[in-house]
Formats: structure tokens, sequence, C-alpha cells
């Protein structure tokens, strides 16, 4: 169960009854516990290295303290959660590099530093006294009033005086007894109070402590670097594995399969070993074909070399349904359509495995018996879609496929939409904002014809 806010609770009927009076008077209670804490230690230090300046070992300690609003902060934030569920989220920003050096630098750069030091400042002198101010009136002298009867009993009972919260003199029951009523009707109508000072302290430091827009625009764009950054090095792990793969994996896995034709020729025709090197040969080759398909499925050459347009074009040669892709070009291709120029390695990567699933999907599910497939880069945006004239109904949610590839074009800040009405067609869009990347001379301005790009595949 998901806790109110105790500024929400105070409106509700059943205040008296929830947790929000107790966690008000806890609030308080540690805010004054953290204050006296704060300013006793903060004393000590001043003292200490203001008396240890003249041998220079006081500057660092006092240098010290102007990140002694840190921790503080930090704990607060921490606290507010018994006033308001909602986490109060840290202005603070990762420091670039690792160390405790990147670390100070970067947290004296920041302004939430010196707000976070203003409100320990704040905390020590004056706040911790104004709460244990408002616990006093508010939660201890109720308390005692309704300790009545336990204080007269300690002192004798009837015919002792005492004087509940310094007030009056009870020296018997009946009257110990009034007083703690009275105590009780004291607690309930100033708990309404309590809590409303309590949401106010809490809202006041979450103004201090809160981050400023400049600072989450900041952080935001601090995580859209780390995104990218994720995504580069997804994509470089990608090409490793696939070099690896080509490199090495394929290499001996032709050398086995020469060895095994060879030794075919050898053995003597008809003979039960002839036999065994045949069917070894053979399913060596098939393993062979496993692997060259799994390279192109991890990146393919034609993707590197000539970009999304010429790896589209291959994927649909390849698709088990007929694919019309009138509205891909290459840049430098004067046609009808729109250029698709070179994209960012990640981009052309993205869209062509958005391709690839489409197609898959296509052939497995849809019934149909053609697609279509536009790409576009224009405004700084790609486009791409696949459509199909199949069954429809598709639901991107039952599906792995569908799900895990939005999540790949979301760390990019594209979007996927999915358009599949019962009957058809269905229709698969997929936009990535990006930016063309310059031509080069040697990098290449046409679509490959059939017979090189198959070479640049194997």
């Amino acid at each position: 169960m998901v806790r109110d806010s105790v500024w929400g609770g105070l409106w509700r009927r059943d205040y008296l009854l929830s947790s929000a009076p107790w966690r008000s008077a806890a609030y308080l209670l540690g805010g004054a516990l953290l204050g006296a804490a704060v300013l006793v230690i903060g004393a000590a230090l001043t003292a200490v290295g203001a008396a240890l300046v003249l041998v220079l070992v006081g500057i660092p300690l006092l240098a010290a303290l102007t990140f002694s609003g840190v921790p503080v902060a930090a704990l607060e934030r921490r606290r507010m959660l018994l006033i308001d569920p909602a986490p109060a989220p840290t202005p603070h920003r990762t420091p670039d590099a690792p160390g405790i050096q990147a670390w100070f630098r970067l947290r004296l750069k920041e302004q939430a530093t010196w707000r976070e030091l203003a409100h320990t400042a704040l905390l020590a002198l004056v706040l911790w006294p104004l709460d244990l101010l408002v616990l006093a009136c508010t939660v201890a002298f109720p308390a005692l009033l309704v300790a009545a009867p336990a204080h007269l009993a300690l002192t004798g009972g009837p015919g002792h005086d005492i004087r509940p919260a310094k007030l009056w003199v009870v020296d018997a029951y009946p009257a110990a007894g009034g007083t703690a009523l009275l105590g009780l009707l004291l607690l309930a109508v100033l708990a309404h109070p309590l809590g409303a000072y309590a949401a106010a302290r809490a809202a006041f430091t979450r103004l201090l402590l809160a981050p400023r827009e400049a600072e989450l625009a900041a952080s935001l764009a601090e995580v859209t670097r780390s995104r990218a950054r994720l995504v580069d090095a997804f994509e470089a792990e990608r090409r490793r594995i696939e070099r690896d793969l080509h490199d090495g994996a394929q290499q001996r896995l032709v050398a086995l399969t020469m060895r095994l034709g060879l030794a075919r020729l050898d053995a003597a025709p008809g003979s039960a070993l002839a036999g065994q090197l045949a069917a070894a040969h053979d399913e060596a080759g098939h393993v062979l074909t496993e692997l060259r398909e799994l390279i192109r499925g991890i990146h393919p050459q034609v993707l590197a070399d000539y970009g999304l347009a010429a790896a589209i074009e291959d994927a649909a040669d390849r698709s088990a349904v007929p694919v019309e892709t009138a509205g891909v070009e290459t840049a430098g291709v004067e046609t009808a359509g729109m250029a698709l120029p070179r994209l960012p390695e990640s981009v052309e990567s993205a869209g062509y495995f958005a391709v690839r699933e489409a197609l898959a999907n296509v052939g497995r599910h849809s019934g149909a018996t053609r697609a279509h497939i536009t790409a576009a880069h224009t405004d700084g945006v790609l486009r791409v879609e696949v459509r199909d004239d199949g069954r429809g109904g598709a639901d991107p949610a039952r599906g792995t496929g569908l799900t895990g590839l939005a999540d790949r074009l979301a760390v990019l800040d594209g979007t996927l939409t999915v358009t599949s009405p019962p009957g058809g067609p269905t229709v698969l869009s997929v936009e990535i904002p990006c930016q063309a990347q310059p031509q080069t001379k040697a990098q290449p301005q046409t679509q490959p014809q059939p017979q090189a790009q198959a070479q640049a595949q194997a």
C-alpha cells in the first residue's frame, strides 16, 4: 500500500487514525537531532581548523567543510520520504572520470553544492530550534498533561501536589484524570498544526535541495550521452564478434571442409569409410552455410560498405515473400524517390534490423503475398516503412521481437509504430532522428551489383 503525503492526509477524515501525525513527529524529531549534531560537529571542526590554520593543517579541514552539505542533503532527501513518498532526485551529476579529485572538481562547479551548504547552515542555526519548539508545543506539552495520573502515582498518590507542565496544582486522581483528558484533546487538536508545519518544513527543504531546470537538462543530456555510448559499445561488440567469426571460426571450418573433401576422394568408393566421410563433408558444408548466415545476421558486410539502402535491398532479395523496394535509393543515384545518404552506424544498424524483423514476421505470421518497403531521410529523421497485404491483427505486445526492437530504437530516441487492423494491411513504421554523414571519396556512391554484393557478403 502506497502511503499518502502528510499534506494530502491533512484533508482526510481519518487523519488522526493514520500514520501521518506520527510520521510528522518523527520527521521533526529527526530534524532536531540532526540539526543539533550538525551544529556541534560543525562548530568543533571549525574551531579545530581555525586553530590549525597557522600550521597549514587546518586549511584542508576548513575546505572540506564546504562539502559538508552534500552528505547532510543526502540524508535529508531520505528523511523527506516520511512526509512525502515521492522521492527527491539528486541534483548532482556523475563525474566523467573516476577518482576523488574528479569528484571534488565537479562538486565545486555545481550550484547544488552551495545550496546544500546553505541548507546545512540553516539547519544548524535556525531550522532545528524551530522543529524542537513545534514538537514541544504540539507533542511534549499535551504528553505531560496526559501523564498527570502516572506522575501523581509516582509521587505518592493523593495528598501530594504535582504541577503538570508547570501549570496548576493537582493533588487527587479526579483532577489528574481531567488533566489527562485535556492533554488527549490537545493532542488531537494540535495534530493538524503539527502535520501542516512538517509538510511546510519538508517543502522548504525540497525547494532548496531539488535540482533546478538547468541541472535537470544537464542530467538529461548526460543520460542521452551515456545511452549513445552504450549503443556505440554494443555495435562495436557486434562488429568484433562478426570479425572473430569471419576471420577465425569460418576459416577453420572452410579448412575442415576442404580436408574432408580430400579425404573423401582418397577413400575407396562404396566403402563404409567413404559413406561416413561423405556425410561428414555434407554436414560441414551445412554448418558453414549456417555460420555465414549467422555472420550476415550479426552485421552484414553490405551494410558497412554500402549503407542502409543496399542492405535493405539485400534483405528484400533474401525474403521468403516478394518485396518491392521502390522507395529505397542510395545517395548519388538519380531516381524519382528521395535519396538515402549514409547515416551513423548505430542508426543504419537499427534501421536494418527493423526491416529484418518486419520481413521475418511477414514471412512467418502474416500470410501475405507481397510486401513493400520505403525509406527516406528528410528533415533530420530517418523514416522506414514496411507494408504487407497479409491478414493483419498483429499485436506487438505478444511478441518479444518487436518489443526488443522498440527498446533498441528508444535508445536512439526513435519510435516504432505498428498498425495492423484485422484483415490487414499491416504497416510497421520506424522513425529515428539523425543527421546524414558527409560523403567521402573512399565511400561507395552506388549500390553494388548482385555479383559484387554476394562476394562482399562471402
